[in-house]
């Protein structure tokens, strides 16, 4: 345990209150601008359809006591935001806030869970946004902080196009190269190499898109950092999603695209299902657990193919 973790307990209190607010605002201000990119089509096959908005859907595990059926005793809940619109086809926005204990298996994997008996803490944020039209790349975004014996953020954002698009890719990389030279030099290459190892098919030996960041088990007081350079890194990131992404997605909205590319779009998309099902350790993190499981394969997309 680190000299930073090694705090009164009232003080994490506080700063787990102010982490799940933060991904709440955060959840906010990304569904308000996703509702207005709605709004704004002028453009495209789908110009016909309506407009979407969100609906969000509350969960709570609060009464939960028991083991659940892995073992584990998860309480607590979050709120599930989806939307099926003209420009995004599916996306959802969650939130949540858990706690309890890891079953004896899966505390095991998890740092500092031993030491704490298997208790844990855990908010964040998940997104994942699948567009109607081809031309509009996929994207994943999600930030978290968990507490057992340690405490840690955790999260990033990265991009799947279903059609290369140099500018794109490079756009997307710029900002978060801007976002971790921010707060350390060494965050964007780091951060940058993790996310294209962790987004990587084994079975196709192919990655999932072009990649983003991705970084975990972020704590760094042990360097001479603190808990708070660590929030205000991954707030950023949050931010820097918020600021990009819909950059991309006006690019592209309005522009026609063909059947053709709507068949190569779906069956990329089978490539999104296979990695989110067999590799992703937020779905296996959240099964394992007993979370939500509605929320937990929110990130699937609604039509797919595989040839």
């Amino acid at each position: 345990m680190t000299a930073t973790n090694a705090l009164p307990p009232h003080d994490w209190e506080d700063r787990k209150q102010t982490a799940s607010a933060w991904f709440q605002q955060l959840r906010n201000e990304i569904c308000a601008e996703f509702e207005k990119i709605e709004q704004e089509l002028e453009g495209s096959n789908k110009k016909a359809m309506p407009a979407g908005s969100f609906e969000r859907k509350a969960w709570d595990r609060a009464n939960d006591k028991a083991p659940n059926e892995t073992g584990s005793i998860l309480q607590g809940g979050g709120e599930i935001s989806l939307m099926r619109g003209r420009v995004f086809e599916k996306v959802g926005v969650n939130i949540s806030t858990v706690y309890g204990t890891f079953s004896d298996d899966f505390r095991r994997n998890i740092p500092g869970a031993q030491e704490n008996n298997g208790a844990f803490w855990a908010s964040g944020i998940s997104l994942v946004a699948h567009m109607q039209s081809p031309l509009v790349p996929a994207v994943h975004m999600n930030t978290r902080m968990i507490v057992t014996s340690k405490a840690w953020f955790g999260g990033g954002a990265d991009l799947t196009p279903m059609l290369p698009d140099d500018q794109d890719t490079a756009d997307f990389h710029a900002a978060f190269k801007q976002c971790g030279d921010r707060h350390n030099p060494a965050y964007y290459k780091e951060h940058k190499e993790w996310c294209d190892r962790y987004f990587y098919l084994p079975h196709r030996q192919e990655p999932r898109g072009v990649g983003g960041i991705f970084y975990d088990y972020l704590d760094s007081s042990d360097q001479g950092g603190d808990w708070a350079a660590d929030f205000a890194y991954t707030q950023d990131v949050g931010k820097t999603f918020l600021d990009i992404y819909p950059q991309l997605v006006r690019r592209h909205m309005n522009k026609d695209w063909t059947q053709e590319q709507r068949e190569i779009q779906l069956v990329k998309r089978g490539r999104y299902v296979e990695y989110n099902l067999l590799y992703d350790r937020g779905t296996q993190f959240g099964l394992k657990t007993g979370g939500n499981t509605e929320a937990i394969l929110m990130s699937l997309p609604p039509e797919v193919k595989w040839p």
